[in-house]
């Protein structure tokens, strides 16, 4: 088991220097136009060029890369361009919303596929048939229009919740959980289609096997078989599933924040992406590979406990 997880840190330190690599590399070239950007287009040319070598955008991609990545080792992400404060210190107010979005999202998924996946699995008829339509509409519908459809509903028409902004839960614990009801529904009904699927496959094909109808011929309830026995082979495929979902969320994630006006990471890599702000972008996709990375390392763990033979890959 040790050594599976060891691989699974190898993989992920990886994968991390590869897509920061990959990043730079998309970020790199456009010294000129960040320049400009930072110093208003009635600037000369020659202050455009002397600000491109104060900000080392002259040098080439690998010594620029080395430099970022080395200061990156230790936990300096460099200055924003544009507004000269830290990357760290930007981040640190950001990465609480959109986790917040996330983690809340996942758990509620994990629950709520869980029941879902079994119940369809189970009794069939026209919950499946509900389950498998609803999977299928919440793959093909994107989280901001409906975050969109639910901010109209919810907060234009009937005015539950409100239609923008944050509140964080050491100002008033009623108003960010407020705040935070429709984002968090908006990612979830696509996430919980979709795991639900997937658990509901799962538990299928635990059931035709030979050891639950053992257990059945046992005389042990219908309740303990399902919940203590096929569940747990179910269980890490389908945690595998919900791991992999993480890169989605983050993603969908970044759009809810932009339709409701979310102080996240999301709105942040938007506008530093349109500036050329390359510390802060990298910044970013650091973080956000970090999330998905940790939480996916958290499946594999959690498969490795529930399924013995995937220790030894």
């Amino acid at each position: 088991m040790m050594l599976s997880l060891l691989k699974s840190l190898l993989r992920s330190a990886a994968i991390l220097l590869l897509v920061s690599f990959a990043t730079f590399c998309l970020m790199f070239g456009n010294g000129t136009g960040i320049a400009r950007a930072i110093l208003g287009y009635q600037a000369t040319e020659a202050d455009v060029q002397r600000k491109v070598v104060n900000l080392g955008l002259d040098r080439p991609l690998f010594v620029q890369f080395g430099d970022w990545l080395v200061n990156a080792v230790t936990g300096n992400l460099g200055e924003s361009f544009f507004t000269g404060q830290t990357v760290t210190s930007a981040l640190s107010t950001r990465v609480p919303v959109t986790l917040t979005l996330v983690i809340l999202t996942l758990i509620l998924t994990l629950i709520l596929s869980v029941l879902l996946g079994v119940a369809a699995a189970v009794y069939g008829g026209w919950l499946d048939k509900v389950l498998q339509f609803v999977a299928v509409l919440g793959a093909a519908v994107p989280p901001f229009i409906i975050a969109i459809a639910l901010v109209f509903m919810f907060a234009i028409s009937i005015r539950l919740f409100p239609a923008t902004g944050y509140v964080s839960p050491d100002r008033s614990f009623s108003g960010w959980i407020l705040s935070v009801t429709l984002p968090v529904v908006a990612l979830l009904i696509g996430s919980v289609a979709s795991a639900a699927s997937q658990f509901r496959g799962a538990v299928l094909d635990a059931l035709s096997k030979d050891f639950v109808r053992t257990l059945r011929a046992r005389g042990l309830k219908e309740s303990h078989v399902i919940f203590r026995h096929v569940l747990r082979n179910a269980g890490g495929p389908g945690l595998t599933v919900l791991s992999l979902q993480t890169l989605g969320l983050l993603g969908g994630a970044i759009f809810v924040e932009q339709v409701m006006a979310l102080p996240g990471m999301g709105q942040m890599a938007n506008q530093s992406a349109q500036q050329g702000d390359v510390p802060m972008v990298m910044g970013t996709v650091v973080v956000t590979i970090i999330i998905v990375l940790s939480v996916n390392f958290l499946g594999d763990l959690a498969n490795s406990v529930l399924n013995p033979k995937a220790r030894t890959r």
